[in-house]
């Protein structure tokens, strides 16, 4: 008999892979096995609304805002390990841009779960979200959820690697108990709350157990925050399909209630990047990082010889810019910039630029701003 959390098996033919230790999988019915992370399906959140950054993402995904040439929720998708399936959730409004990023992924197939909703007040809430996709998929996997606006350096192996028969969070430390009022705030055994600047953060994983769990709490115990990287092996799913029921708002909130119940949580803690972007000022930070002081700029853009391009930049499709300074701005596409300066700007598409000196702003698609 299979140990517990292992996939049976004894009815299915199998074959050798010709590398050792190589990942593969069969088919057994419409179930997917892998024989490296058993019966797993990973669900991705990308149905918030996300009016902090309005009007960037008034007619658009949150997750399919662009990041140094390609949208945030392909990263996301790109750390999934590919033997196992992925579905989207998205809401009503931006069902048909979700579709069509789909048909942009090549090599694997993705689900778009899309949920009746026209607005904020109409949405199911995250946990209802996959509490309903759970109950009408009958899903009877272990789970992967992964929120579609969060940024994460580390390898999605190296955090599945650490799962044992528990629920599982991705923590990082954030060092500031400000920020992290903002997020879900953990407690991890034998580890302190706030490190020391100068002391590495451990890296934890099976065995690694949570004792507190707060959601945005106003005076964070921690400054280890919940990343958007949650495991939770099958036997934990009636839990969560119950907690839904009147909190389905709430993901984090999920987490506590198997505290409450006596039920063990481990924590994996990880040292690389991570970004939620939630906010002009976060998106903006990121594409920093990523862009790492260089300037990437889409085929189809032209520069002219008389601009200065500074700091991190990102030029999407059909962009052409004239005697313009640019210092760590992102141009989405299909615009005209001329005799600008531009510092610390997210311009959506379809904008005609001409004269202005614009800091720290976000223009929403199909502006036209001329100095008289």
């Amino acid at each position: 008999m299979p140990e517990k959390g292992e996939p049976d098996l004894s009815s299915i033919q199998t074959f050798l892979s010709p590398a050792y230790g190589e990942r593969w999988r069969i088919s057994a019915g419409v179930r997917t096995v892998s024989l490296y992370y058993g019966c797993m399906q990973a669900f991705i959140l990308a149905g918030g609304f996300a009016t902090r950054l309005w009007p960037l993402s008034e007619r658009r995904a949150k997750p399919l805002l662009p990041l140094a040439g390609k949208p945030l929720l392909t990263y996301v998708l790109e750390s999934v390990p590919k033997e196992i399936p992925v579905t989207v959730s998205t809401n009503a409004v931006f069902a048909d841009d979700m579709k069509t990023w789909a048909k942009t992924i090549k090599d694997r197939n993705v689900t778009i779960s899309i949920e009746d909703a026209g607005h904020e007040g109409e949405k199911l809430g995250a946990l209802g979200a996959v509490s309903k996709w759970l109950t009408e998929e009958k899903i009877d996997d272990d789970l992967l959820l992964l929120a579609g606006d969060n940024y994460v350096g580390c390898s999605m192996e190296k955090f599945l690697e650490a799962r044992g028969t528990n629920p599982l969070i991705a923590a990082h430390d954030i060092g500031d108990r400000e920020l992290a009022k903002q997020f879900g705030t953990v407690i991890v055994e034998n580890l302190p709350s706030h490190p020391h600047p100068l002391t590495p953060s451990p890296e934890g994983g099976r065995g690694t157990k949570v004792i507190s769990f707060e959601e945005k709490p106003l005076h964070p115990k921690s400054t280890f925050v919940s990343t958007g990287w949650w495991w939770l092996p099958k036997d934990s799913l009636p839990v969560l399909k119950e907690h839904a029921k009147k909190h389905p708002d709430n993901v984090g909130g999920v987490f506590e209630e198997f505290l409450r119940r006596g039920m063990t949580v481990d924590a994996f803690i990880f040292k690389e990047t991570w970004h939620d972007i939630g906010s002009f000022e976060s998106y903006l930070h990121l594409h920093r990082e990523i862009v790492d002081g260089k300037t990437l700029a889409d085929s189809t853009s032209i520069i002219t010889p008389n601009c200065a391009l500074e700091g991190s930049n990102t030029i999407g499709p059909s962009v052409r810019i004239e005697k313009s300074t640019l210092r760590d701005c992102i141009l989405f596409g299909n615009s005209v910039i001329t005799d600008c300066v531009l510092e610390r700007c997210i311009i959506d598409e379809h904008c005609t630029l001409t004269g202005v000196d614009l800091c720290d702003q976000m223009l929403r698609a199909g502006t036209i701003l001329k100095r008289p």
